[in-house]
């Protein structure tokens, strides 16, 4: 394997792994702040279909993305009135959020476009257009780095460099901040945190409203970056490997970006090479395209175990009188 393939491995795994991340830092603010939330991929699908459907009636893409976020936010507004108003079960809203998703794309795409649940292709204008970095094509001639910066770093969507300043950003919110320490403190021990006299309701609605922004920002990505445009149920499961890389990181944002980009590696692995031959065994294509997942399954029996989650995180708070 030469230089230039390894590059364009590496340039593929960084497109792949960016709603991953988005949605599993989504899931980070969400469960830090003591909401457990499975509906990740029914926010990320309805962002990718509203984000489409916008940007191809406006043949604006970032009409496209305020619509996608809108409707991923409308979304949380559901799972945050279920699980934090109402004291529902957090993890049966979040699987009727999916359902609701799933369904709702479909029939509204068939309804408005009459394309099977698709939206119209995405072109010019209605599509995300690739960032140059300063600097790439001048420093494309020095060996390695210069090759790995302008192949590698540079020529990706905006959004794409977003979800990269988002895991700085979380890190330095959560952990350097009085908003982050109380929001981390609801998860953990609410009651300590209402004794101080700071609403838990309002930190944990908080959180859930920055996971349905996280994830329309995902979903969008998916519609208008890096396709061009919805097809039914596009994002193929992207939420729960999210919700996999988000036990793997221990609920932690550096960790997330090492997790997502392990799994977006192992999808442009077995897009590079649906079949791959190694020698005396040929591994077939359906076990290339199920690496991501496995990896998933993998990761849940092995590491669910040894991750330590919120003390607080999938328990209804309930004020003391």
């Amino acid at each position: 394997m030469d230089y230039a393939t390894i590059l364009q491995i590496l340039d593929s795994a960084v497109r792949l792994m960016v709603p991953l991340l988005l949605a599993c830092l989504a899931g980070l603010w969400s469960e830090r702040a003591g909401v457990f939330d499975i509906g990740l991929e029914g926010k990320m699908l309805i962002a990718a279909f509203a984000s489409a459907a916008a940007a191809a009636a406006a043949g604006q893409v970032w009409i496209g993305l305020a619509a996608g976020i809108a409707a991923s936010l409308a979304l949380a507004g559901v799972h945050g009135l279920a699980s934090i108003t109402f004291r529902g079960n957090q993890l049966i809203s979040g699987v009727a959020i999916n359902f609701l998703a799933s369904g709702l794309t479909v029939l509204l795409g068939q309804t408005w476009f009459g394309l099977g649940g698709r939206t119209p292709a995405l072109e010019g204008a209605a599509r995300f257009g690739t960032w140059h970095l300063p600097g790439a094509e001048a420093l494309r001639g020095i060996p390695l780095i210069g090759q790995f910066y302008a192949d590698v770093l540079s020529g990706h969507t905006p959004l794409v460099y977003v979800a990269m300043l988002a895991v700085p950003l979380t890190w330095w919110v959560l952990l350097r901040t009085r908003f982050g320490l109380r929001l981390r403190a609801v998860g953990e021990n609410p009651a300590s945190v209402d004794t101080a006299g700071v609403s838990v309701t309002r930190l944990r609605w908080t959180a859930v409203g920055l996971a349905g922004l996280l994830c329309g920002i995902a979903g969008a990505y998916l519609a208008t970056g890096l396709s061009a445009g919805f097809v039914k149920e596009m994002t193929a499961g992207r939420g729960f490997i999210a919700l996999a890389a988000l036990i793997f990181a221990n609920w932690r944002p550096w960790r997330a970006l090492g997790a997502t980009f392990l799994f977006g590696l192992m999808e442009a692995v077995a897009n590079r090479w649906p079949e791959l031959d190694l020698g005396p065994v040929t591994i077939p294509s359906m076990f290339m395209n199920a690496l991501p997942y496995i990896l998933t399954v993998i990761i849940l029996a092995g590491f669910i175990g040894r991750a330590t989650p919120p003390r607080a995180g999938g328990e209804p708070y309930v004020k003391e009188r």
